[in-house]
């Protein structure tokens, strides 16, 4: 796009220089061209005299001249050119350029914002893997919208993405699960069962006892394998889990159970193939990884003195079948309750012989439900804490998937629910898709006022001059990068700022101008720009798995 065009300009200026002796090619590939914070500044500026004067110790303000002159040679990209600081030089673009970014936009329709970026590189997104011992959590919530926000900026930037559900169903939890189940099947029989002192409560477990009676009567009353019972709410929950991830629209590729690990030897050969590497040892009955030997401050317990691994080592296990299975690049993303896993993990993945920089470790915080102020603490239909059907339920997927893509992930979220219900322009959600909406109106009133909508090439887009629809047209030209960076950065509230930003630039200039004149001419060519701006905003709110609404 434009700033890749700019990128261009410099680069050949940059060569030139070098050919010309003026400076040498040390500095090749360490600037950039960036949008500056103020709009004072002109449209990119560009730091390559301030890298170069460090390389060739010259004054950055003469190389800054220098660059300067070889850029204003540009008449048909390059408006002005100015030097500021200490030898940034800010450039201005020409309008005409910007007014040219309709007809691209006109030409790429839904695959504005897409790119190639990625192309052969095979990307694994881990997310949500939560145990089946219960519905989802908010928390988990999040994790399931940041984790598939993440994973379709990668398909929009051409990487071939696979989705993968980590879980266990076995252990101790799990063990927990099926007496649960049983003493709740018990209680509706009349019989007295002992609730587990650490069992799990709320009404999905009574849903499952009562799936148990349909199924059985009293047939299991005297049975003592709890395998029955946990098996049973097993299925039953991962059958919840499965229809809420569906009512996100989140579909996985694989579930992948942490006891094939077991089952299928993984665990007992990275235990042997570390201790072959000289890097475990035995203590105190306990089997110890040397995590010193990478850094950390003390070594880490793998397999405890009851025999059982800690869960580091299924962890290790786990990445190493997924760098079997040839991903490029292995993306997880946790709560911040795994921070302290972490470095272990990888630890044990550079020890296996495998690159732990393929590893991107996504970490979220947790999530607090508000109303009126106040916190909200615990439901009291489902369970013992706020599910994502719940929060569903009150405020739609859209608004669910918005809020929790509106803050960074290592940020506490604040769900605001009085903010979130709210059918008004004080909710974002409600902000952004209006604005798709105002814009679908505008063309149907064109359409029955006899506007033609005609096409960029036809329409005189040099009218297109107001400060508010330069504004527009910068914007929606850099959406193309937005995406592309967001994507590589695995930032999707990028794209929620962005769309924000465009909804109140596109609310403020319709309120100040009229779309719809006598002027034929100029209502064409600001028709243009609406269906411009209908096309990106519907693009975005796309990316995203967001509806994009053509009335409200």
């Amino acid at each position: 796009m434009i700033r890749a065009r700019l990128k261009e300009i410099v680069d050949k200026c940059f060569s030139d220089g070098v050919l010309e002796g003026n400076w040498s090619e040390a500095g090749k590939d360490k600037y950039t061209v960036e949008v500056p914070k103020s709009e004072s500044q002109g449209d990119f500026s560009t730091n390559v005299a301030m890298v170069l004067a460090g390389i060739e110790k010259k004054n950055p303000r003469e190389i800054a001249t220098e660059l300067a002159a070889k850029l204003e040679a540009d008449k048909e990209l390059i408006e002005n050119v100015e030097i500021a600081g200490p030898g940034f030089v800010n450039i201005t673009i020409n309008k005409t350029i910007w007014q040219q970014v309709i007809g691209e936009i006109e030409q790429a329709g839904e695959a504005f914002g897409l790119s190639d970026v990625g192309t052969d590189k095979r990307v694994m997104v881990e997310f949500v893997s939560a145990n089946p011992t219960g519905p989802l959590s908010i928390g988990h919530g999040r994790q399931a919208i940041l984790g598939d926000a993440i994973a379709r900026l990668l398909e929009a930037t051409g990487h071939e993405v696979y989705r993968e559900y980590y879980y266990n169903d076995a252990g101790r939890q799990m063990r927990v699960l099926g007496e649960s189940a049983r003493a709740r099947y018990l209680e509706l029989l009349g019989s007295e069962k002992e609730f587990p002192e650490d069992g799990y409560q709320g009404e999905y477990i009574y849903d499952i006892a009562r799936e148990l009676v349909q199924e059985h009567g009293n047939g299991l009353a005297d049975s003592e394998n709890i395998e029955i019972f946990k098996e049973k709410a097993e299925q039953s929950i991962f059958k919840d889990i499965s229809a809420t991830l569906g009512r996100m629209g989140i579909i996985f590729d694989n579930y992948y159970n942490e006891q094939s690990l077991y089952r299928d030897g993984h665990i007992d050969s990275v235990v042997s193939e570390l201790r072959d590497k000289g890097l475990v040892y035995e203590k105190d009955n306990a089997t110890w990884f040397k995590t010193t030997e990478f850094g950390h401050e003390n070594d880490r317990v793998i397999i405890k003195s009851t025999g059982e691994p800690t869960y580091r080592l299924p962890d290790i296990a786990y990445h190493r079948e997924k760098f079997k299975r040839n991903f490029d690049w292995l993306i997880d993303i946790f709560g911040s309750d795994h921070i302290a896993t972490v470095p272990d993990v990888l630890a044990g993945v550079t020890a296996l012989g495998y690159d732990a920089s393929r590893v991107t470790v996504v970490l979220h915080q947790f999530v607090t439900l508000m109303r009126d102020g106040k916190q909200v603490k615990m439901s009291t239909r489902k369970a013992n804490f706020v599910t994502v059907d719940e929060l569903l339920d009150e405020v739609g997927v859209d608004v669910a998937r918005f809020f929790f893509m509106m803050r960074k992930p290592e940020s506490q979220l604040d769900f605001d629910l009085d903010l979130a219900t709210q059918q008004s322009q004080e909710n974002p959600v409600y902000y952004v898709q209006y604005g798709h909406a105002r814009l679908c109106s505008i063309l149907r009133q064109a359409e029955e006022k006899g506007v033609s909508v005609i096409g960029a090439d036809t329409a005189d887009l040099s009218l297109l001059t107001e400060p508010e629809e330069i504004q527009l047209l910068k914007l929606m030209a850099s959406f193309p990068a937005l995406i592309e960076s967001a994507a590589i950065e695995l930032e999707p509230h990028r794209v929620i700022f962005y769309l924000m930003e465009l909804a109140g630039n596109f609310h403020s200039y319709y309120n100040k101008h009229k779309v719809l004149s006598d002027d034929i001419s100029l209502s064409q060519s600001r028709l243009c720009l609406v269906n411009g701006l209908r096309t990106v905003f519907g693009n975005g709110l796309k990316i995203l798995g967001l509806s994009a609404p053509e009335s409200m």
